[in-house]
């Protein structure tokens, strides 16, 4: 392990194979580029193993929206993640680099079923009615992967794992801002109901016939206000990753949150196209990370939001599988074994 990172629950795992990372790597390159961009920066180990759990999370997010298994595809997902956690993953570089990761840092199941879950919110079409039940979902479909990637980088503390779901929360909402015009066409709305009814707005009516307004401007500001808030408290969780972390972190940090902006710089007309950040710009706020990197922000205590505490209420009660003839070990929120 490289000098300055901090010691896994079992470093006795192997890290991933060489080519079972660089096919992640190459999956993500096309397919995650604001992840892929942020995680160039990383210490090349904590890159390795958060390329695989990102390459996993990415396969989940692809096997939904492929079409033709909607209908299949979280059970045939379910079973990879149960082959996963059993230690037989399934003859791909994706779950045979995820295995490895989850058991090398020992990340609860119930955190990767969590964003199954979300997976299975998308198939179903569930109406997100207010502010609380959109949180729900953020949770399981980008504060799990946030979650795992605190895990991965040695965060295992309560206060820190709170900060990385904030910053899963607000990538997920600065997502949703950017694909509104995209997922109404779809006919989907992950906007809570409430507030189009706040703004004067039948929301089945408008999804009917999905068009920019000066009301769907202030529902889109909301929103971004709110990702804001996340996105600020997730700085001090960073300051509290490895110093080689945190540059990547507050790449992506960046990198997310500048979706948000390119959507403010259209009139937050997310409707007539879909907001994109040009590689140009990426470059310049990585390098605008390496200096947030400098910072050390003070951490937040408060809990995260109440949608997401499940997760880290996960990794406290988590009890690492025994190895034959020994008890199970308990891992404190630190991370470090006892009894």
């Amino acid at each position: 392990m490289r000098r300055g990172l901090p010691e896994p629950p079992n470093p006795a795992v192997p890290l991933p194979s060489a080519e079972d990372i660089q096919a992640c790597r190459m999956r993500l390159r096309n397919g995650s580029r604001s992840f892929y961009a942020a995680s160039l920066i990383l210490p090349q180990d904590m890159a390795a193993c958060a390329t695989a759990l990102y390459a996993f999370c990415r396969d989940v997010d692809d096997a939904v929206d492929e079409e033709g298994r909607a209908e299949d595809a979280v059970e045939q997902l379910e079973l990879r993640l149960q082959r996963v956690y059993a230690g037989r993953p399934e003859d791909r570089p994706e779950d045979r680099a995820f295995s490895q990761v989850v058991e090398r840092f020992a990340i609860p199941r119930a955190i990767p079923e969590a964003l199954l879950e979300g997976m299975r919110w998308d198939m179903s079409e569930r109406h997100y009615e207010d502010e609380a039940a959109l949180y729900a979902y953020c949770a399981r479909v980008a504060a799990t992967v946030g979650a795992m990637m605190s895990l991965v980088m040695g965060g295992r503390d309560p206060q820190t794992l709170a900060r990385a779901c904030d910053l899963g929360v607000a990538m997920q909402l600065s997502n949703v801002a950017r694909d509104v015009g995209e997922d109404a066409r779809m006919g989907r709305l992950y906007l809570p109901r409430q507030w189009f009814q706040d703004e004067g707005l039948d929301p089945d009516r408008w999804l009917a016939r999905p068009q920019f307004s000066p009301e769907l401007e202030r529902i889109l500001r909301r929103l971004l206000s709110r990702a804001d808030a996340f996105y600020e408290r997730s700085r001090g969780g960073i300051a509290c990753l490895p110093r080689g972390c945190r540059p990547g972190m507050h790449a992506a940090r960046l990198i997310y949150a500048e979706i948000g902006e390119e959507v403010r710089r259209r009139g937050h007309d997310s409707v007539s196209a879909r907001a994109i950040v040009p590689n140009w710009r990426k470059g310049l706020l990585v390098f605008r990370a390496a200096l947030a990197a400098l910072r050390r922000d003070p951490l937040s205590a408060e809990p995260t939001v109440g949608e997401a505490q499940f997760l880290v209420d996960a990794v406290v009660q988590y009890r690492a599988p025994a190895a034959p003839g020994q008890g199970a070990r308990v891992l404190s929120p630190a991370g470090h074994a006892k009894g």
